[in-house]
């Protein structure tokens, strides 16, 4: 049996401008995902808006230091995130994955929010009836994609870094907007577990999770909504 296809989505943005802080995408949220894939032998191909070196939030690097899976992953797979593929070349390319998926960090709050090439592989994702996941911050990659006119997350449950924990790691005044929000603007439901609680919501073709915690179930998750 051919091995199911993931299209993994990384930011370019490498810093939290307001404060001149470096970010990117956090390690366990694509750590934690791939070992599931590995172990179910879906395929992933890296993408980002820039191509090349995908920048990995050093804050997320210090935080796991005793989470096995995210050490072995820096450790290992550098050659994910330091090659990655502009994504624009895939548009029109969604016939050759199952899926699509946004690993989180702050990076995507400045890039993939409003980048026209993510926002059209969403929306080709989508009406192709591919299942298209995000987790903590990387749900904000979805809330400018449009069906038909309206917002892809209008009606639909939905979660991702939640206010109250953009409060707590004290990045709320930095952020240029904020997923929770922006997924209610959209006319999403935004559902939540406590602060950090892990919580992943399946609406249909749309699987999300809500925090680096929930990464390990966001992987499992997408396995299942894509047959792996």
């Amino acid at each position: 049996m051919a091995p199911k296809k993931v299209l993994v989505v990384l930011t370019s943005h490498d810093k939290i401008d307001a404060i001149n802080k470096p970010s990117g995408w956090y390690l366990p949220e694509f750590a934690h995902p791939y070992e599931v894939f590995s172990s179910k032998n879906i395929d992933i191909t890296v993408v980002s808006p820039k191509g090349g070196v995908a920048p990995l939030d050093p804050t997320s690097v210090e935080l796991t230091k005793e989470d096995p899976v995210s050490v072995s992953f820096l450790e290992n797979k550098k050659a994910l995130w330091e090659n990655t593929t502009p994504l624009k070349e895939f548009r029109g390319r969604s016939g050759e994955f199952d899926a699509i998926f946004y690993p989180g960090g702050h990076g995507p709050m400045f890039d993939l929010v409003d980048d026209a090439d993510s926002i059209a592989l969403i929306e080709e994702f989508w009406n192709a009836g591919k299942v298209v996941s995000a987790v903590c911050h990387g749900t904000i990659a979805l809330v400018n994609a449009k069906i038909n006119g309206e917002p892809l997350l209008k009606g639909k449950e939905v979660t991702g870094f939640t206010n109250a924990e953009e409060d707590f790691v004290k990045l709320t005044s930095a952020m240029p907007l904020l997923v929770e929000d922006k997924v209610n603007a959209a006319g999403g439901k935004f559902v939540q577990a406590e602060i950090f609680g892990n919580k992943v919501v399946v609406d249909g073709k749309l699987v999300t999770g809500q925090n680096p915690t929930s990464a390990s179930a966001l992987g499992q998750a997408l396995a299942t909504a894509i047959g792996a």
